[in-house]
């Protein structure tokens, strides 16, 4: 979909996501589990979530090599996601082996050494940033890994310059961003922390998880006052507003100064959770484009209760993702029809 008007741009990684399929069974010896490949990775599901909400879109990616290339392409594609902003890159795709929990939580264990996510350049994102972006959205893995990191901080200090919005998402994996793995990729605890509180700092909008914070704050003792106390934290730490998600528990909204609001998300059915939180945080960031809430000032003086609109339409597209398998959001009618049937 292209657009000579304001666009959501986002930056990120691709992942092809092998999904287990349980009623497959794992052989007879129980040693050959079958997966389904599906597309993946937060920038490509936050993309492809805002395509099918009709929102004018450009995933800005480096699309790696590999057999399984062309059906990343063809999947944004088929959500309307405008793919110039896609670089052919040399190096593989990455990909993500996940782990079903029984409440259909997810589990990961990646292969990323050497992929193409992490290799951005300033030249390649000065290339393919269209320059109608009102918002730019970014996160996960290659907002904290190098060497393409530091490009996208440079791009992200030059989109907040300009007035655009910034929305950040943490999104971390633990696997990549610490330990033997991380540190293989150059990562660590510390400098993990150092590169999101540089993002974190420019940003008009922070999506953060429970278990983003668990991580980032080294405990697992995050009940409800805690969580409470964290969003407030994170709206104090530069953002205009801070959504902090905590699966099926109350989605906090937080703004500087203001008390936390909690609001509780739709009941439904949970196939699994794979992409909820990148669904939740396209369909805040294309409510807020169609708002035409594309600035700083902007949002900040956005009132609460049409706020609260958009949160609960961003929390009601995650829920809906959740019904089905795999990174899934609905179509822009699809949520019309699952709103009008909650009135």
């Amino acid at each position: 979909m292209r657009s000579a008007g304001p666009m959501l741009s986002v930056l990120g990684e691709l992942v092809v996501d092998l999904i287990p399929v349980p009623e497959a069974g794992a052989g007879p010896q129980g040693t050959a589990p079958q997966y389904v490949a599906r597309p993946g990775g937060n920038a490509l599901n936050v993309a492809v979530a805002a395509g099918r909400l009709e929102t004018p879109v450009r995933l800005l990616a480096r699309l790696g090599t590999g057999p399984l290339a062309p059906h990343l392409r063809r999947h944004a594609e088929l959500s309307g996601v405008d793919l110039e902003g896609f670089v052919d890159a040399a190096e593989p795709v990455s990909v993500a082996v996940v782990g079903l929990a029984p409440d259909g939580s997810a589990d990961y264990g990646f292969h990323v050494m050497g992929a193409a996510d992490w290799q951005w350049t300033d030249e390649e994102l000065t290339r393919v940033l269209p320059p109608q972006t009102a918002i730019l959205h970014v996160g996960s893995i290659s907002s904290w890994t190098a060497p393409g990191c530091e490009a996208i901080a440079r791009l992200v200090a030059r989109v907040h310059e300009n007035g655009g919005l910034v929305s950040v998402d943490p999104n971390i994996r633990p696997m990549l961003a610490d330990g033997p793995v991380g540190g293989m990729l150059g990562n660590s605890r510390p400098v993990v922390h150092e590169r999101l509180d540089r993002l974190v700092a420019l940003a008009d909008v922070v999506k953060v998880s429970a278990e983003d914070l668990a991580w980032l704050d080294g405990r697992n003792d995050l009940d409800a006052a805690a969580l409470d106390d964290a969003a407030l934290r994170w709206a104090d730490r530069g953002p205009a507003l801070v959504l902090l998600t905590d699966g099926a528990g109350p989605l906090r909204v937080a703004r500087p100064g203001r008390p936390v609001v909690r609001r509780d998300p739709p009941t439904v059915t949970v196939a699994d959770t794979v992409g909820a939180g990148d669904s939740l945080a396209a369909g805040l960031l294309s409510g807020l484009l169609a708002a035409g809430v594309t600035s700083r000032g902007a949002l900040e003086s956005l009132p609460d209760d049409d706020l609260f609109r958009l949160t609960d339409d961003a929390a009601l597209v995650a829920a809906l993702n959740c019904t089905r398998v795999g990174a899934d959001p609905p179509t822009r009618a699809e949520l019309t029809a699952a709103r009008a049937s909650r009135r």
